[in-house]
């Protein structure tokens, strides 16, 4: 059991959206009370866990978070909380906070974030991203008058995970070739995506 971060350096998500294709999803977990979106990439197996859970639809049988969330009722936990801690080298790093219903005999359980969101989905409990990880990655940011919600839900649904890895590699891309164009002397822009 490790030690509790502490809740001033913890925001609290929920989530945006989950795209996805065959190979590969992206959940998005926005700030509650903020304009950041964290895009996660997850498994398609594990998108499909949170969709069908958010959906309200039950599976015939129990899928694997299904009966992850029956053993720890079982056992007369709960699911407190959700918490992805870090990330290091593009791997994210969650926790699990299980305790007694009353609070008692906390346990810290080490997650892959798709299934600890999966499992935060059963329990109804929050899911925090910590400042850290906000702080090394690149976020997006939610859309603010009706006309902006509108067309980012639209762009939302023909994403595909390719193309947001694209634009997020993209910006990278074009400052290393503007800096080389300058360095170069050349003064054409025209090739900015």
């Amino acid at each position: 059991m490790t030690e509790e971060r502490g809740a001033d350096d913890l925001v609290e998500v929920r989530i945006y959206s989950i795209a996805t294709s065959m190979t590969e999803s992206i959940i998005f977990l926005d700030e509650t009370e903020g304009t950041r979106i964290l895009p996660i990439w997850i498994g398609p197996m594990e998108a499909q866990a949170i969709a069908i859970r958010l959906s309200g639809y039950p599976s015939p049988r129990p899928m694997t978070h299904d009966l992850l969330f029956s053993l720890i009722k079982t056992l007369g936990l709960t699911l407190k909380k959700v918490v992805v801690e870090d990330i290091v080298e593009n791997t994210y790093y969650s926790t699990l906070h299980i305790a007694r219903p009353d609070g008692s005999d906390p346990s810290l359980v080490d997650s892959r974030p798709s299934d600890a969101v999966a499992l935060a989905v059963r329990f109804g409990c929050p899911i925090y991203i910590s400042e850290k990880v906000f702080s090394k990655t690149q976020v997006l940011s939610k859309p603010i008058t009706e006309d902006e919600v509108t067309r980012f839900k639209h762009d939302l649904k023909n994403l595909k995970p390719n193309d947001i890895i694209g634009q997020l590699l993209s910006g990278d891309k074009q400052q290393d070739q503007d800096e080389e164009e300058n360095s170069e002397g050349e003064e054409d822009d025209d090739e900015q995506t």
